[in-house]
């Protein structure tokens, strides 16, 4: 009798190992699988939070037209800080913005500012060409330069973007002249700071996406 009893518990506990086992291969499984487009991604499914709240400035686009705050009112819009003489990042950075404005042509609630770290030599004249050389819409995509001050305020202080000016010591080419951020960040209806992303990763593309369209749905419900 006592010998069933044993048995009757070795089979119980042994059925319970394996439902245990199978439980925890699917939660691995679920946490491994890869999003399959943006619209599953994790991002869409909570809130993003606000790291900062923009304040107005004044700098000048690519069209040398005045350029502050209230050109963004009411867009979702993304950001970022390049130089037109930069041998790195730059051209790469710039090519997966114009990506986005191509994805959002058809979404005008959707917006774009590249701003420099060079604004002794990047006038409006070489950023107008710098924006047509990536097919910019000047509407859009505003390429902000002017006042050096005005720039690292916004960019650094509000922005959380990182650039300075690389010491002579560490430049490698007469190009090589700012280390700056290589991210995008995105800007709600609000004028407030919600996104950062990297925008040298494989996936930069659906972060982007996923969170302009979690703030576009925010804003509209």
């Amino acid at each position: 009798m006592e010998s069933n009893s044993q048995m009757v518990r070795l089979v119980v506990w042994s059925g319970l190992a394996v439902v245990i086992l199978a439980v925890l291969f699917a939660f691995v499984r679920e946490q491994r699988a890869p999003s399959s487009s943006p619209a599953d991604s994790s991002l869409i499914k909570r809130d993003l939070p606000v790291i900062s709240q923009l304040t107005d400035f004044k700098l000048t686009n690519q069209l040398a037209r005045p350029v502050g705050l209230a050109r963004f009112a009411n867009k979702v819009w993304f950001a970022d800080i390049i130089f037109t003489r930069c041998p790195g990042p730059c051209p790469v950075m710039t090519r997966r913005m114009a990506e986005l404005q191509a994805h959002f042509a058809d979404e005008p609630d959707v917006a774009f500012a590249t701003l420099t770290t060079d604004p002794g030599h990047d006038s409006p004249a070489i950023m107008r060409r710098f924006a047509d050389r990536h097919e910019a819409n000047n509407e859009r995509w505003q390429f902000l330069t002017g006042d050096k001050p005005a720039i690292v305020h916004l960019a650094v202080d509000e922005m959380k973007l990182i650039a300075r000016a690389k010491p002579p010591g560490e430049q490698t080419t007469p190009e090589d002249l700012f280390i700056h951020a290589t991210i995008f960040v995105v800007i709600d209806r609000q004028g407030r700071l919600r996104g950062v992303l990297e925008s040298l990763e494989d996936d930069w593309k659906e972060k982007a996406i996923a969170i302009a369209n979690t703030l576009l749905d925010e804003s509209s419900q």
